[in-house]
This record gives structure tokens, sequence and C-alpha cells, in this order.
């Protein structure tokens, strides 16, 4: 699902994807638990000789340890920040700046004690190797306001109790505001970070401004359902008129030339259909995929073990997705997310028929491979065979996942075997491997194999770059691509667009009552990688104090 997906494995969790989209997505970090309220940051070693003038990074990051030892309670750091007035003064404006930034900042600071991951105060700055996340200079492209909003949402998705809770108080918040008065409390806030607009030209400007960073957009329309959501297919026609509009508006502007949007097949097809034919798909030793090929061409099918009304809600289907296909085939890549393992084998058999369809002259159709289940391996190489065998190109998502919880709990109560891999190591080793895997093949073949490597972890993206560079792929081809969550993990997004990557955002759009509930299941989904968001929100503060630093410069000069 950027949606708009984005995982971590279980047992250590680590601070880490929405994948989104990662809603998939694993921080870089090495696992550490994470203490549940604020501490006070430890002594800090001298180390070696303090940074001089002219090192401001290092100085900044100092001054950041001083102001942190501030002890604050939460209901400090979110004091209501005083309505903008008319400051005559530098001087006054820059104050009025820093009192906002500490009502922001955290009740502890990374640099002293933290992971060699995150940036230190004092001490040796380790070389990262040749691609480096460190650098904060990554968020200049971004205004004051745009930081400090990031800075602010961060820090609320970083506390589990309003994460955990935040459809509750949503519901809460629209009794007492009124759906207006919701709209208008959240679209500059969570809506603005994580949500490119609701008409086409508040989503133009934003894909504009994308482009001119570098990065390319993958739409995501804020639809799906889960079991018990069903809505009918008169809902489901809806929903395709709505995923048709999302081709046009990727295919119809210059915000990039190789367009991607996301699909969840489930927004067409009932998830109850997806998790019966899950179920009949385990007592089939093999599956043709012609039969689904003749409902996508709209003739009629009879799939074994289906009843009457069921083979005619799955031809309905077939049709809306074959609609979107031909109206993206040569346009725009669409890539089918994955979701729950009761119904994952019955979206990659519908993936894989679309793909024998339309992958004959490119990779158009791309399926999503989660690698935090403990056989992530055996499906890959499943879908690789079969691609080899039929005969059509592969496009892969590579994500973590982003259902753990619920995958375990689901598997707890059936007494079956846990999918999920057992420790953050066992998914890391996964998620490379895989990746390793594509990599080779891509080597031999880019125009037959493509991959997007959707994660926030950065030790992998710096794996996937390095294989690049030692296997000579062409890294802004398109046949390796990298993908992060809009409104999050911009400094490796930034960084990689900077050195000529193919970087692409999951951008969901629509309004706030269309968008926040995809958000809200998107948080929760992913609800550690937004407690693990520590390093993006130390080097958002970074750059806020480079530039009080140079404000106060200004204005002592």
């Amino acid at each position: 699902m950027i949606g708009p997906g984005a995982s971590q494995s279980p047992a250590d969790p680590p601070p880490r994807a929405p994948a989104l989209l990662d809603r998939h997505a694993v921080p870089a970090a090495a696992p550490a638990p994470v203490s549940p309220g604020p501490v006070s940051p430890g002594p800090v070693s001298p180390g070696p000789t303090p940074p001089g003038p002219e090192d401001p990074l290092a100085a900044t990051q100092t001054e950041l340890v001083g102001i942190n030892r501030q002890k604050l309670t939460h209901q400090q750091a979110f004091r209501p920040i005083r309505p903008a007035v008319a400051l005559r003064s530098p001087a006054v404006m820059m104050m009025m700046m820093k009192t906002t930034v500490r009502r922001l900042l955290p009740l502890r600071f990374l640099s002293t004690g933290a992971p060699s991951s995150s940036c230190s105060a004092r001490g040796p700055r380790l070389d990262p190797g040749p691609l480096s996340f460190q650098d904060p200079g990554a968020f200049r492209v971004k205004s004051t306001k745009e930081l400090l909003r990031a800075l602010a949402v961060f820090r609320f998705c970083s506390i589990p109790l309003l994460v955990n809770n935040c459809d509750k108080l949503l519901t809460v918040a629209r009794g007492v505001l009124g759906r207006r008065g919701l709209s208008l409390l959240l679209r500059p806030f969570v809506y603005a970070q994580f949500v490119a607009g609701e008409t086409e030209g508040e989503i133009s400007r934003s894909m504009t401004k994308m482009a001119d960073l570098g990065l390319r957009p993958m739409l995501a329309v804020p639809l799906e359902e889960d079991l018990g959501e069903s809505t009918g297919e008169q809902r489901y026609e809806e929903n395709m008129a709505s995923m048709l509009e999302c081709v046009r508006l990727s295919h119809s502007n210059t915000w990039t030339t190789d367009p991607m949007m996301q699909l969840k097949i489930t927004a067409l097809l009932s998830p109850e259909l997806c998790v019966k034919l899950t179920e009949l798909l385990k007592h089939q030793t093999s599956v043709d995929l012609e039969v689904l090929l003749r409902g996508l061409n709209g003739e009629p099918i009879r799939f074994p073990g289906l009843d009457e009304r069921e083979n005619a809600h799955l031809l309905c289907g077939l049709k809306r997705l074959n609609t979107i296909a031909v109206a993206s085939v040569h346009k725009v890549r669409v890539l089918v997310d994955a979701e729950y393992t009761y119904m994952n084998p019955a979206l990659s058999l519908v993936t894989m028929a679309m793909m024998k369809k339309f992958n004959q002259g490119g990779v158009w159709i791309w399926n999503t491979y989660q690698c935090y289940l403990k056989e992530a391996r055996g499906f890959l190489q499943e879908a690789l065979d079969v691609s080899s065998r039929e005969g059509f190109s592969l496009g892969v998502k590579l994500v973590r996942g982003a259902y753990m919880d619920k995958e375990r709990r689901q598997a707890e109560k059936e007494d079956r075997p846990d999918p999920v891999h057992d420790s953050w190591e066992n998914t890391n080793h996964s998620y490379n491997g895989n990746m390793e895997l594509l990599m080779d093949l891509i080597s031999q073949d880019p125009q037959r194999y493509r991959v997007i490597i959707a994660t926030h972890n950065e030790e992998s993206v710096r794996r996937t770059v390095q294989r690049i560079e030692e296997l000579g792929v062409d890294k802004g081809g398109g046949s390796v691509c990298f993908g992060q969550l809009l409104g999050m993990c911009d400094h490796v997004s930034l960084t990689l667009a900077e050195q000529g990557y193919a970087v692409y955002k999951s951008v969901p759009y629509g309004s706030v009552e269309d968008t926040m509930p995809y958000l809200v299941r998107r948080a929760q989904e992913n609800r550690t990688v937004l407690q693990g968001i520590r390093k993006e929100r130390d080097l958002l503060r970074l750059e806020l104090h480079r530039r009080m630093r140079l404000g106060r410069g200004a204005a002592r000069a």
C-alpha cells in the first residue's frame, strides 16, 4: 500500500515503512528498545577536540544537546504555538522561532548515547561510505514552515497512545467539530504532510514541486476493503472510475516521464471472495492462468469450487481490472499491493494473469512481495518460474511488510504457525537476499525484470546502490528504482535523487474525509516505523537550528 502501503520483523521491534509505500519500510538504525517515556540525556563523553567555527553542523549538534537538557513534559512540548504577529525586530523574530522550536524538541536527543546511525553531537563522525544519509542539508529545499510541520506531525506520530486510538479520536473530533471543522483542523497538519491534495490543481502543484526536487510520484487512490467491509458491485464500479481517473492524472501531466500508480485489488473484488479463492488454491497443485485470462477478456468463466454467484462476481472484478490495465498499458505502470496472508495467494494469482496478458512488451503490471514473511523467497521464486514458463516480464515491488501485528494475532487465533520471521535480523536477511536475487537477474536482462526497492531502511538502500554500481546497472534507467512514503524519509529520497537514482514517493490524494481512514489504517499498521523516525526528526532539528544560527548572525550584523 506509498498507502498511500509499508516492515519490520517482529521479535526485536527496532525503529522502523505506509507498504505504504514503506508503508512497508524500516529505518536503518540497529534494533534497540525504545523507551516508553522521556528520559534525560546521559553524560556526554569528552571525545576529540571540540569542533571549531568551521564545522557549523557539529556546532549546531552541540547546541542541541544543551537545549535538550531541559526537562520538558509532554504538555510543555505540545503547548499551542502562538499565532503569528507582526515583528519589526529580527532579534525578536529569532527569539519567537527559538521558543517555537524548543516546544517541538524531543525529551532526549539521540546524539548522547545513540546508535552510530544517528547524528552525534561529540565524538568522531563515522564514515557512512559513498552514500551518506547523515546530512541535514537534504532538508534545505524545505521551507521553515514545512520543517516545523514535519516535526510536529512526527512528534504526534511517535506517541503510541495517540496512534493506537487515532480512529477513536477522529470520531470524537468529527462529532464535536463536524466534518467541515475537522477538515479545517487536519488540512494544514497531518493532511498536508502525507497527502498531495484534493483538486487536480492542488495535486499538480504538489507533484510539480516533487519533480523539481528530482522525485517521481506514485499516485495512490485511498480505496481498499477488508473482511466484513464489502460494499457491492455499484461501489466497485465507482472505485474503478476513481482508478481510471488516477491513470489519467498520472499520464496527462508532465510530472515524470515514467509514472506509476498503486492499486489494491480489494477495491475492485470482494475480500471474502479473495479469501475463498486462497482456500481453494491450497488444495490445487497448479492453476491454469487461462481461466482468469478468459475472465479478463470478458468471457464466461467457471473457477472450480466457486458457485454461480461467486463466479459472476469474479468475472465482474476481472473485467474491472482489465479495463484499468488497458487504460494504463504503455502509459502508467500499475503496482498491485499485497495485503494479508489469508488473501494474498488469490491476489497474486489475479496479478499473474494480468501480467501474462499485459507484460508481453514491457513491465506494466507489478506485484508486491512482503519480505517479513517466512515464505517470501518461495513466493518470489514461484513468480520468477511462472514468468519464465509463461513468457512474460516481471515487475516486483519489494517491501518488508506492514501487517505484522494482525498476522500474528490471526495465526494465534487459528492455532497455526506464525507466518512472520522470528527476528528483525531474519527479516533484513530476507529482504536483502531477495534484492540480490533480483539485481542479478536485472543485470542480465534489464528489460525483462524490474524492481522498486520500497523501503525506508538505509542499509538496504545502500546495499542496493552498491549492487547497482558493481553490476553496472543504469541507475536512472528504471530497471531499479526506490520508493518511500510522501512526507517521510525525505533525507533518503532527496539524497538518492540528487545522486541521479530513480526515486518514487507513494502519494495518496483526495479529500480529508476520504484520505483520513486510509492514513489511520496505514499509521496503525506502521506504528513501529512511526515510533522509529527519530533520526529524521533529529536531522530536521539540525536544519532548523542551522537557520536559527544564520538568523542570529544576520541580526547581529
